[in-house]
């Protein structure tokens, strides 16, 4: 695989992943823009873009858009993160340029008010179906007590008050402000002619321009310490108790960031982690997983527990005294090549399709303007011991966690 890139005079950036031998080419249009750039009285207008920009430019209705992409006969979605915005497609290599010309129209959206009316009612009705839901929004929750004021505690489906509240002339201006070339990645993997490709972006997207109006909310980029403690939650006709647990991990560009994937593989992968022969094995909870969250400048390791509600108390115990476990004897040396045995199995499989590589590359490239290709990413993974594993235990200790349970009213 080759790997190319090249800006347009406006700042727009375009990379490719070069794949002569795919039967597919995917396309994305990564937006450095999220949560964590909102402002307070903004809270969910990343995420309310998103839907406008499928609500059609000055040239294309809904429908209009619709019908393009069904004609593309193509995967093609988008989704909101803290971080990013992204805006995809996957299809036949031959479509690429009309997949460019659709995204390169919508993505400068017509901001109707008819359009906006609408789809403001959408996210409302998402945001309260969310909140019915488990685990009922707890999760926003703990993660506003875990981030306190850091931009990243802000929830990307924003409140129903803010919501409500939005204008269609702040989102506008949010348009504005970070919908800018300069703030922008056009990204190909699979079968994709970049000299070509670069020229049809070039004609599409090269007459964007770069606004002075710029908001700079949430790009400053620091370390925190997550908050600890143990909060409740109560909701009405619950069958099932819900546990989840938060403490600090390595962020998405800190070199130990792949060693505390690892670890939180060999604690809390869905199979043959400690706590799936701890918990799931034995039919003792529903779940018990553990996953690691990177950002840019901080992570977490995240934990979620479901069970009945008279097992859940002791299943926390539990978790509580395998963290002290490995804090004091770590981990084994099959623990550690099993885990990443299974990590190498997953990043070459998701690597064999187009679009596996596409959010690999495009956000690594949002975040830092780094490419790994797969063969130093695993080797990254392959060259982990546990004396990196330990460090990792040992500057992120697990036994401090916030706690956040809900429970049975």
């Amino acid at each position: 695989m080759q790997f190319r890139h090249t800006i347009l005079p406006n700042g727009l950036n375009i990379i490719a992943e070069i794949n002569e031998n795919a039967y597919s080419a995917s396309v994305g249009f990564f937006v450095k823009t999220g949560s964590r750039n909102e402002s307070a009285d903004i809270l969910g207008a990343s995420h309310f873009l998103e839907h406008l920009v499928f609500k059609g430019s000055e040239s294309l209705s809904a429908l209009d858009v619709n019908c393009r992409l069904d004609e593309l006969g193509a995967d093609g979605n988008a989704y909101t993160e803290c971080e990013q915005t992204v805006f995809y497609i996957t299809l036949l290599p031959e479509l690429v340029d009309e997949a460019i010309d659709l995204f390169g129209d919508i993505l400068q959206p017509a901001f109707r008010e008819r359009d906006f009316t609408m789809e403001k009612q959408v996210i409302l009705e998402e945001i309260r179906m969310y909140c019915d839901q488990p685990p009922f929004g707890a999760d926003n929750i703990i993660r506003k007590i875990f981030f306190g004021n850091h931009p990243l505690a802000n929830g990307v489906l924003g409140t129903e008050s803010t919501v409500s509240q939005l204008s269609i002339e702040q989102l506008r201006a949010y348009h504005a402000a970070r919908y800018t070339p300069d703030n922008i990645v056009v990204v190909g993997t699979g079968k994709i002619e970049f000299d070509h490709f670069c020229e049809h972006v070039k004609k599409i997207c090269g007459k964007w321009k770069t606004t002075s109006c710029k908001n700079n909310i949430g790009d400053q980029r620091y370390r925190i310490r997550g908050t600890g403690g143990l909060h409740q939650m109560k909701r009405k006709t619950l069958a099932q108790q819900y546990t989840m647990l938060l403490s600090d991990s390595p962020g998405g560009l800190d070199d130990d960031f792949f060693a505390a994937s690892i670890l939180s593989d060999i604690i809390g992968d869905a199979t043959g982690s400690r706590f799936y022969w701890e918990f799931i094995d034995n039919g003792v909870a529903d779940t018990a997983n553990m996953v690691v969250q990177e950002y840019s400048d901080n992570g977490f390791f995240g934990t979620v527990l479901v069970s009945e509600p008279n097992s859940a108390q002791k299943i926390l115990k539990t978790v509580q005294k395998l963290f002290v476990t490995i804090i004091h004897e770590g981990i084994t040396n099959d623990e550690l090549e099993r885990a990443k045995n299974k990590a190498l199995t997953s990043i070459v499989i998701e690597s064999e399709g187009s679009d596996g590589r596409l959010f690999e590359i495009g956000s690594r490239w949002l975040m830092a303007d780094t490419y790994l290709t797969l063969k130093q990413e695993s080797d990254v993974i392959r060259n982990i011991t546990i004396d990196d594993i330990q460090a990792v235990i040992k500057k992120y200790p697990l036994n401090n966690p916030l706690i956040m349970t809900i429970v049975p009213e």
